[in-house]
Parts: structure tokens; C-alpha cells; sequence
């Protein structure tokens, strides 16, 4: 059976019209879908009987809460299980602009990146669009909290589960349903060329975040593997092309990792890699993983990497560290639970 939820407007209004049922319905049952109904029994302004045969063809996709924790800054991590038993990590955060959820795209992820606790164990599966959807209507729920902007940045590489990411963005936009605008959500890639033109030429007006973390193919291909399959020239020239269609700023995470990529040349590297872009660069100090040997940049290395990008024209910030007492980095929790 179909898990209504996978489809879009468009799919659910042909799915109804396949089973005799007026096109107008669909309207009715998509909001109700997005408003996190558990069973067809509560889509009140539907007949008995339609609600009847919905049950016999399709089914309304949920997750189950596995573990909840809460942060001293607010932050809260939830996982998720799937309905095969599969686990996944959402994050809510609170920021002055509203509150935020960090989205899983797929079970596991196979990129390899070294300072990522996603890739230890390899990729599973990958999430459908409901499950992805699912994510933002119970995390609103389990936290009481009006979720207002979306971040796909958690368990997973976006770009590599492509048709069922796209297929959750439209649905999120949709006025019909939760209706985020697209201006309110993020989408980061470790970098897959070819889906960032496919992405471009959607012109979603989302804001891609790209995992550059090195401003060189020597110090990038050390710590990120998909760096060997498209390397920094065909990376920043996909992002130029990204530019030239949305028009919107282009997000480059940067994490700083002590003795790999914070020295000063490293920063001299990566400005003149960037300079004259429409870009900004989130310094991101890294997470310790019990997995990796990594270490986090010295305080004072990230800020003198940060004045010495600043001082060549580029916007930097420091990305502020949120539920580093709940393991709130991506996979960590995940790992914790399913060992």
C-alpha cells in the first residue's frame, strides 16, 4: 500500500480520481495530512465511506519518538524510528527568528566524511518524502514549538536522495499544506555536482549550503572522499552556475579541524577561492567523535582564520554551538542507541 504522504497534490488528486472520487477531495485530505492526523477516522469533513476505502488502498505514514532529549540552551534531539524499525535524528532549535528543525534525508549516509559520525556504518535506505514531511510535522508536535525554517543538514547527503528531497520541498511549500516558504529553508550537500544543476534549474528559492571545508583538492580529498569524484573547480563552478539561476547567497560550511585546514594559508587558500562570490562562510569548530581522531580548531585559531577571511572581503560568522550536551551532531545519538 501507498503512504499517502509520499505523494504531492498533483499525485494524491490522480490517486482519488483513479478510485472515482472527485478531484476537490484532495484538497481536503492533503490538509489533513499535514496537520499530523494519525488515522483516516479523524478527517472529519470525509464520508464513512471514503474514509473506508482510503483505508483499504493507502495508509497515513507516522514515527515513533525511540528517545528525547533536551538541552540546557533549549536545543531538543529527537530520534525516530521508522516503520521498519530504521532510526533517524531531528533537531529543534530555538533562534530569534523562530524555531528551526535539522531534517534527516536518509538513513546512514555513505559520503565518508571524516568528521561526520552520518557516514560511520555506511548508508541503509533512503527516507521517502513522507518520512522527510513526517519529520517536521511531529517534531512541531513532540515540542509544542510552531516550526518556521528547515535545515536539511542532519543524518544523510540530501543530493543523493534527489527525487524524494525534491518531492518533500514541494510538499513543505505547498499553500495547501504546512506551507514553509522556500526563503526559510536550507539545504546542505557535501557536494554532488550533476544534482547541483538539477537543483538549480528547479529555481526553489532555498538557500544551498555547501560542505566545503578546505579551499584546496589536497587538504579536501584527505578528509572528504567525494572530493575525488568532483573536485573544487567543478564544485565552485556548479555553485557559480547555482548563483546565475536563484540568485541566492550560497552558505559554505567550514569545519575547522586542528592541524588539517585552520592554518593561515588555509585561509588564504580558500579566499582566493571564494573572493568576488555571492557566498558567506559559517566556521563551524567540529565535533568531537569518539570514532575519529579529529580535533577541534583552538579558539583562537578559529577567530584568527575568521579575521583573515574578513579582512579579504568575505562575510564570516562562527556558527554558535547548540546541544553539545545532548550529542547533538548529526548521527551521534543514532549510533548510541541502535550499537
Amino acid at each position: 500500500m501507498i503512504n499517502l504522504k509520499d505523494l504531492t497534490y498533483d499525485e494524491l488528486k490522480i490517486f482519488l480520481e483513479n478510485m472515482g472520487e472527485k478531484a476537490f477531495r484532495a484538497g481536503q485530505i492533503f490538509k489533513w495530512l499535514h496537520s499530523g492526523v494519525a488515522s483516516f477516522d479523524e478527517m472529519t469533513d470525509i464520508s464513512k465511506e471514503l474514509r473506508g476505502r482510503l483505508a483499504e488502498n493507502a495508509y497515513i505514514g507516522s514515527l515513533k519518538p525511540l528517545k528525547k532529549l533536551v538541552s540546557a540552551d533549549g536545543t531538543i534531539k529527537i530520534l525516530w524510528e521508522l516503520s521498519d524499525g530504521e532510526a533517524v535524528e531531528s533537531v529543534v532549535m530555538e533562534y530569534k527568528h523562530g524555531n528551526c528543525v535539522c531534517v534527516s534525508t536518509q538513513v546512514g549516509c555513505h559520503m565518508g566524511c571524516r568528521f561526520c559520525a552520518s557516514t560511520i556504518g555506511g548508508k541503509v535506505r533512503d527516507l521517502t518524502a513522507g518520512e522527510i514531511l513526517d519529520e517536521v510535522i511531529f517534531s512541531g508536535k513532540i515540542t509544542g514549538k510552531k516550526i518556521s525554517n528547515i535545515v536539511l543538514m542532519g543524518i544523510g547527503e540530501p543530493l543523493d536522495n534527489y527525487d524524494n528531497v525534491i518531492k518533500f520541498l514541494k510538499n513543505i511549500g505547498d499553500k495547501r499544506g504546512i506551507n514553509i516558504g522556500y526563503r526559510h529553508i536550507s539545504l546542505s550537500t557535501c557536494g554532488i555536482v550533476p544534482n547541483i544543476y538539477r537543483l538549480a534549474d528547479e529555481k526553489l528559492p532555498i538557500t544551498l549550503s555547501v560542505s566545503l571545508h578546505a579551499g584546496t583538492n589536497e587538504t579536501r580529498d584527505k578528509i572528504m572522499p567525494v572530493n575525488k569524484a568532483y573536485d573544487i573547480n567543478e564544485l565552485i563552478k556548479a555553485c557559480r552556475y547555482y548563483l546565475e539561476k536563484n540568485g541566492r547567497r550560497i552558505s559554505f560550511e567550514y569545519a575547522m579541524i586542528e592541524g588539517i585546514n585552520d592554518s593561515e594559508k588555509e585561509a588564504g587558500l580558500l579566499s582566493a577561492l571564494l573572493t568576488g562570490m555571492l557566498c558567506h562562510v559559517n566556521l563551524i569548530p567540529v565535533n568531537s567523535i569518539k570514532e575519529r581522531n579529529l580535533k577541534r580548531s583552538s579558539e583562537s585559531a578559529i577567530y584568527k582564520f575568521k579575521n583573515y577571511l574578513e579582512k579579504r572581503g568575505l562575510t564570516v560568522t562562527i556558527r554558535r554551538e547548540l546541544g553539545s550536551d545532548i550529542s547533538a551532531s548529526c548521527g551521534q545519538l543514532r549510533r548510541q542507541c541502535t550499537q
